[in-house]
């Protein structure tokens, strides 16, 4: 025999009710059922608006009621046969009539005792579970209506089961009517005086419960509107996957911590007697579902499954009662329990430091003022003395659990856990882990639950493909490539490294745009025509609200202003991969702040194309620093402009000519004096002699330019004029060093503490002097690399490669 229990939302109306009409079909072909339903979807909260309207005498009460009895005639007429409909529309009259009386009765007393609200809410599982008998019998069923046989104590609206008298009564029932199948209404009882009584919170779950494990049911099932369990709250991950089997003392921990498809007290009938519970989909009745079982076979796979589920549970509070009395005092814990207990106060976490000196407990965050107030009271005592101190109390809080019978004696679990928490900047107040390690329970902010959720759901049960958000700001030359190459790349990022990036936000300096979801090409085209006003502050402001999981900040910007949020984003643990090198080349103390709060929020500051595009320079000097070796001297080309410009320069043309032919392929910025007069160079061996652990400051650089001084005066056509005017200049550079045998660099130099960039005369022997286009070339002398020096060697500048070098920092950042 099985019971088969159906929710609110399954018999919502007649559409829902013929679905479960199928169902109950279906199941009693080869058994004997009993169902069990609740009350139309939203009635028994509706009866109770209505009453309560009526104890303020407010004659609304009278409309509610009205509209709940043409939602009933409405199903009557939509479920039963013309010729039947008139006795069944004058029951629902006559009853709907009585309600009106007990209403009447209620606005005239101003009076709506516990007592008359059971009374009340009774009818509605009362009316569901008659018309849906009468409809299977119109259609052939051997249906029978029961009444409720459950018999209870007085103690309205969460009264307490007699199981005694229940089984007594109901197998007298079953043992005088064979039919094959019987309906009876959920949530509702009577008392030993046939009052109408009520068992509380997840009520008809616990009838259910009740009769199977009376019966000893081969099956309770518990038809909803979700496919079983979930490894998460749907609500807050996308990804969230149904649980096909899994443990009762699982589904207790849990539901617990606010798995919404079961209430534990409801389901502790049948789990005392190992009967299956299976909770399936009224919309989707061919979805396996989820079977709870104290017999679960798990295959290899679900074995190697650590956890089988991430459940939250939202508006939390935490109380700490502390003091330096409570230290090897017996009795302090059985009189913080007792005097809550005494104010019907629940407990949902316990955490207690091992000296003794405090105990934290979790709440929900409606019953702070009672507990505080209850706690003052047992211990006014202590506190006068100030053997303890005041109640601690925070609030807008949440607790996440990671719940999976396998946790046990699993090492390395709970390490996993905070890792992946702390990578994201998510702080964990309190902790407690049970001794049957089936359950690890943190107490969060309430802001991050949504973060905190995804991150150990991704961790836990999405092990196939990480999900990374990006916010890039810039789409220049090189934003736009680096866009270009995400959309294009991602497929083979999912597919080979596991990696899904999302750009979740972009900005220019006039436009900006968000989506969790990830912004399409379509939407990225357009952005700049439907995105909302930018700034800098703005775009942080946003990252840090949406608060999602593996954030990364690219700055593709070659802005002042944007290098002033990373700070706020480094410490809500939100990675920074920057090609501005303004930040990284500012003050020391800037520059070591941002890597110090980096390292302390657990995150990353990536800058390799700082230097050097796509060349993996700053890589290297942190492989030779992390492996011990000391670098002693630094020579390099880091400008890709200026090499352009020193290997075409050879007298044919005019270099101004040179010049202007680089900034048209792209090589020099807008103003082509920021490359030209060394002062971006200087900040590249800047930022290199502080990755090589110097300290130095830009302003000690010692910079040769090679312009006259009047090329840096006025505006860009200024600037290329006086290039032509001064062409005997750079001629007699070029010829000087021809003389020679040698041609121009322009160097930047490292050595002893001390940096300096200028022009340099380059012999044929060099490693500098084979260098051709854009090409940069950085020789490193170290301890180890003395005689034979290390040389990082390639294309130095564009847009495509600087691009990749970017990419290739998101990709190392998570």
């Amino acid at each position: 025999m099985k019971v088969l229990k159906f929710g609110g939302t399954s018999v919502a109306h007649s559409q829902n009710i013929m679905l479960v009409e199928n169902i109950i079909k279906k199941e009693s072909q080869n058994n004997r059922i009993i169902v069990v339903v609740s009350a139309l979807h939203g009635v028994t909260d509706q009866l109770i608006k209505a009453a309560e309207a009526a104890s303020h005498n407010n004659e609304n009460y009278i409309h509610i009621l009205k509209n709940l009895e043409e939602k009933h005639l409405d199903l009557v007429k939509d479920l039963i046969p013309f010729s039947e409909q008139s006795s069944w529309l004058s029951f629902v009259k006559k009853h709907f009539n009585d309600i009106e009386d007990i209403c009447n009765s209620i606005f005239i007393l101003k009076e709506f005792t516990d007592r008359i609200k059971d009374k009340i809410t009774s009818y509605g599982e009362f009316l569901s579970s008659n018309i849906i008998t009468a409809r299977l019998k119109s259609n052939g069923s051997d249906a029978l209506w029961m009444d409720s046989h459950i018999v209870t104590d007085s103690n309205f609206t969460n009264a307490k089961v007699n199981f005694e008298a229940t089984e007594n009564n109901l197998t007298k029932f079953l043992n005088e009517n064979k039919n094959q199948i019987i309906i009876t209404p959920g949530f509702i009882a009577k008392d030993a005086k046939e009052n109408a009584t009520t068992l509380g919170r997840g009520g008809s779950d616990y009838t259910a419960s009740i009769i199977a494990s009376i019966i000893h049911a081969d099956e309770l099932q518990i038809w909803t509107d979700v496919s079983g369990m979930m490894t998460s709250d749907p609500r807050l991950v996308s990804h969230a996957k149904p649980i096909a089997e899994i443990s009762y003392s699982e589904a207790m921990e849990l539901s617990h911590f606010g798995a919404k498809v079961l209430y534990p007290p409801t389901i502790q009938p049948v789990m005392v007697k190992n009967i299956d519970l299976r909770i399936k989909n009224t919309f989707d009745p061919e979805a396996q579902g989820t079977l709870i079982s104290h017999h679960i076979k798990k295959s290899h796979l679900e074995n190697e499954q650590i956890a089988v589920g991430v459940s939250n549970m939202s508006h939390i509070a935490l109380l700490t009662v502390e003091g330096s009395g409570m230290i090897g005092i017996p009795g302090v814990s059985a009189k913080l329990f007792q005097c809550l207990s005494q104010e019907k106060i629940n407990v949902i976490l316990i955490t207690q430091s091992s000296s003794e000196h405090s105990i934290t407990i979790a709440i929900s965050e409606k019953d702070v003022f009672n507990a505080k107030s209850a706690i003052d009271s047992a211990f006014e005592d202590d506190l006068k003395l100030k053997r303890i101190d005041p109640v601690k109390i925070e609030t807008d809080l949440a607790i996440v659990a990671l719940v999976g019978e396998n946790m046990k004696s699993r090492s390395g679990v709970s390490a996993k856990m905070f890792g992946c928490l702390g990578n994201n900047g998510i702080n964990i107040r309190a902790i407690a882990q049970g001794s049957s390690e089936k359950n690890i329970s943190i107490v969060i902010s309430e802001k991050d639950i949504t973060k905190a959720v995804n991150v150990l759901h991704e961790e836990f049960f999405e092990s196939e493909i990480k999900q990374v958000h990006l916010y890039i700001c810039g789409t220049g030359n090189v934003g736009m490539k680096l866009i270009q190459q995400i959309y294009s790349q991602n497929h083979y990022l999912k597919e080979h490294l596991l990696v899904n990036l999302r750009i979740a936000g972009l900005s220019n300096s006039r436009k900006m745009i968000f989506s969790d979801k990830g912004i399409s090409e379509n939407e990225f085209t357009g952005f700049d025509q439907n995105g909302q006003e930018a700034s800098a502050e703005k775009f942080a402001q946003e990252i840090i609200s949406r608060n999602l999981r593996n954030s990364v900040f690219v700055d593709v910007t070659a802005s002042s202003e944007v290098p002033n949020i990373y700070e706020q984003l480094l410490k809500r643990s939100v990675n920074i991969v920057a090609c501005n090198k303004i930040a990284a080349s500012s003050d020391f103390e800037n520059y070591k702040n941002l890597k110090n709060t980096a390292r302390n929020h657990n995150c990353q500051f990536l800058f390799e194309t700082n230097v050097g595009a796509g060349l993996p320079i700053i890589g290297t000097i942190n492989d030779l620093i992390r492996s011990g070796d000391k670098i002693t001297s630094i020579q390099a080309v880091l400008s890709g402009t200026l090499n352009f410009v020193f290997n075409n320069y050879d007298g044919s043309r005019t270099f101004s000519e040179i010049v202007a032919q680089a900034q048209k392929e792209g090589y020099t910025e807008p103003d082509p004096r920021l490359d030209l007069a060394g002062t971006d160079v200087a900040r590249k061996i800047l930022i290199l002699a502080r990755e090589a652990g110097y300290s130095i400051e830009f302003n000690s650089i010692e910079n040769e330019s090679f312009l006259p001084a009047e090329c840096m005066k006025g505006s860009v056509n200024d600037f290329y004029d006086a290039l032509s005017k001064y062409e005997d200049h750079f001629r007699n550079l070029l010829e000087e060093a021809k003389s020679k045998g040698k041609i121009l660099k322009y160097v930047a130099e490292f050595k002893e503490g001390k940096a300096k960039v200028g022009l340099k005369h380059i012999a044929p022997e060099s490693d500098l002097f084979h260098l051709y286009g854009k090409d940069n070339i950085v020789i490193f002398k170290t301890l180890r690399y003395y005689e034979q020096p290390l040389v990082v060697k390639g294309a130095g500048a564009g847009a495509e490669v600087t691009a990749s070098g970017v990419f290739a920092d998101i990709l190392r950042s998570v």
